[in-house]
């Protein structure tokens, strides 16, 4: 149970900064670093969270129940779209592949100029 408040807990917390600072970056996702934030500091224990977490990761399909049957719901609607939608869907992807490996080799360029310095 204390798992489970710990999570809702910086779920909640990131919520209120996101809605109190406006910020462009989802709540939950505030949330999540912040958590990351607190592991690392040594703030919230591993083993605090651990089983809930598992828990919560075993039964993630119920989580993804709504995003499945919208898509059953709009079949049609994507069925009929199918061209656009996988364009979009492949332009996406490659959007984010981009904008991924970019930063990736300019984080791996600033390491290496660090360590030859």
């Amino acid at each position: 149970m204390r798992g489970l408040a710990i999570l809702l807990g910086f779920t909640i917390l990131g919520n209120a900064i996101q809605k109190l600072l406006s910020l462009p970056l989802s709540g939950n996702v505030i949330g999540l670093m912040l958590l990351v934030v607190s592991l690392f500091a040594g703030w919230v224990k591993l083993a605090w969270i651990e089983d809930t977490a598992q828990f919560l990761l075993k039964h993630m399909m119920i989580f993804f129940a709504p995003v499945i049957v919208g898509t059953i719901v709009f079949f049609g609607t994507i069925g009929a779209e199918w061209l656009l939608v996988t364009v979009a869907l492949a332009g996406a992807t490659l959007i984010v592949l981009i904008v991924t490996s970019g930063i990736t080799a300019r984080l791996a360029t600033r390491k290496k100029e660090r360590s030859n310095e």
